[in-house]
């Protein structure tokens, strides 16, 4: 397996697990996550772009952003647009990052009825290479099987794919 490969796995039947290596120095990877300019970018699956995307990056501070599909070969999801919202528990710049993640909408309200996930990134510098390791905490394997059948695997691996693009574009 190349380094390039995305590694998942379950814990607990309700944590998921990502870990892949990517080709840059830890601080830009890192930088990635917090600025706007960048996760405008690649944050999303192919054929999704960011239109709103607002970063307070400090613990307490939110990120509020909106992806749309851009991409007509998407079918029923061209022109779907899905909010987000990240309340920033913890920041260790650059090694880590912990965040509570919601389905939102476009005034920033929680929406309730879809699963949160308490997630913790870790940056692992491998020396002008850095390991990412997302541990994503749900509250009941119901909730991790809810957004596993959204597709969000694939969702996340072509995210990682943009970020690596990205990230090679940036050194």
């Amino acid at each position: 397996m190349s380094n390039k490969q995305m590694v998942s796995r379950v814990e607990n039947d309700r944590v998921l697990v990502l870990e892949r290596v990517f080709d840059a120095p830890r601080d830009l990877v890192f930088s990635m996550f917090k600025e706007p300019e960048h996760l405008k970018h690649w944050w999303g699956p192919r054929g999704w772009e960011l239109p709103v995307c607002t970063v307070d990056f400090r613990p307490g501070g939110a990120w509020h952003f909106c992806m749309k599909c851009v991409d007509p070969n998407q079918g029923e999801f061209y022109g779907m647009e899905s909010w987000g919202k990240a309340i920033y528990k913890e920041i260790n710049e650059p090694k880590s990052i912990v965040y509570m993640d919601y389905f939102s909408d476009s005034e920033g309200n929680i929406n309730e009825n879809m699963p949160s996930t308490e997630i913790t990134m870790e940056f692992i510098d491998l020396g002008g290479q850095t390991k990412l390791v997302s541990r994503a905490e749900y509250a009941s394997a119901e909730s991790l099987k809810t957004v596993m059948d959204m597709g969000m695997l694939q969702g996340i691996t072509e995210t990682w794919d943009r970020l690596e693009e990205r990230l090679q574009k940036s050194k």
